[in-house]
């Protein structure tokens, strides 16, 4: 089964070659589960980039039919360093963690947990679900909050509407749009829903750089053709964006932002680190069933929690600041 769609063809005012500052960051599919696995389509992180501001992780999936992938069943597993982003198209997803937070992921409410010193959790699609289709997404903590306390957020932002589209801003400010979630660092997360042959010119932060991931259709990112599962990179120093969609379909992308991180990060697994050694002591400590994890009360399946992988022959490097 694939997930990749082909658009419809779009005449964009450029080409990437003569936008250097957009990079076009192409997904690789990642099976998650068994024989029926969700595909997801996986853009951070990569060679060619690690992080986009803090955010570190990006798997995009659906839409997909739960009669034939099984939907989504991720028995509890652990996270250290790290807030998770939920945010949904279609379906709905049961959240359970060791915080003791029992909650539904919806279609345009953002979750947000916050592991931090470390915490474990399990996804469920509902019943009731008949199709996946969202993103997942990572935001790494800064040194100084790395080891912060368990945490969850949640949100229902009001839309913001204009001439050829909306915005639904669930991390940051944008377009005069603020969400209450708390992070870390200086940190943007909005849905942009453009109509058909729409151009929308966003003023955004010079100091962030910022990620253009496609849902739907065919998108030029300031000239710059992006196909859908493709993100457009564009770095600091530019005081707005322009999106056009293509004149067969309407548009539908995640715009990711964040000012440039900064440290090096570590990560394996579900973890992130500082160094191979954190890594192997988190694993050790999540195999011990230490309470660095804690217990999720209320999952119901076959696992009652994700062993981890064994640990790869050489040492984890640092990821690059790339």
């Amino acid at each position: 089964m694939s997930n990749l769609v082909d658009g419809p063809e779009i005449e964009c005012p450029s080409s990437p070659s003569s936008d250097p500052h957009v990079q076009i960051l192409t997904s690789r599919e990642v099976p998650l589960g068994g024989p029926r696995a969700l595909l997801v389509h996986r853009t951070l992180p990569q060679r060619a980039r690690s992080l986009i501001g803090a955010w570190c992780f990006a798997d995009h999936y659906g839409p997909a039919d739960v009669r034939e992938t099984g939907g989504m069943n991720v028995p509890p597993h652990p996270h250290t360093g790290l807030q998770t982003v939920s945010w949904l198209f279609a379906g709905e997803i049961e959240h359970r963690d060791s915080f003791g937070v029992h909650a539904m992921v919806r279609p345009g409410e953002v979750n947000l947990m916050t592991a931090g010193y470390g915490i474990c959790h399990s996804e469920v699609s509902t019943p009731q679900t008949t199709e996946l289709h969202g993103v997942q997404l990572w935001v790494a903590l800064p040194a100084d909050a790395r080891d912060t306390e368990r945490g969850f957020d949640h949100h229902v932002p009001e839309p913001v509407y204009f001439d050829v589209g909306r915005i639904n801003v669930f991390i940051g400010t944008l377009m005069g749009s603020t969400s209450p979630v708390r992070t870390f660092s200086p940190l943007l997360g909005a849905q942009i829903d453009l109509d058909m042959g729409a151009t929308l010119t966003i003023p955004v932060d010079p100091a962030f750089e910022h990620g253009i991931l496609v849902d739907q259709g065919v998108v030029c990112v300031d000239g710059a053709e992006v196909a859908r599962t493709e993100m457009a990179y564009a770095g600091t120093g530019h005081s707005q964006l322009t999106l056009q969609s293509s004149d067969d379909q309407p548009s539908r992308v995640i715009l990711l932002g964040g000012t440039p991180f900064g440290e090096d990060l570590v990560m394996w697994w579900n973890f992130v680190g500082r160094s191979h050694e954190d890594i192997v002591a988190y694993r050790e400590q999540w195999e011990q069933q230490s309470d660095r994890f804690g217990e999720v009360a209320g999952y119901e399946g076959p696992v009652t929690r994700l062993p981890a992988p064994a640990l790869p022959n050489s040492k984890i490097k640092p990821r690059t600041q790339k």
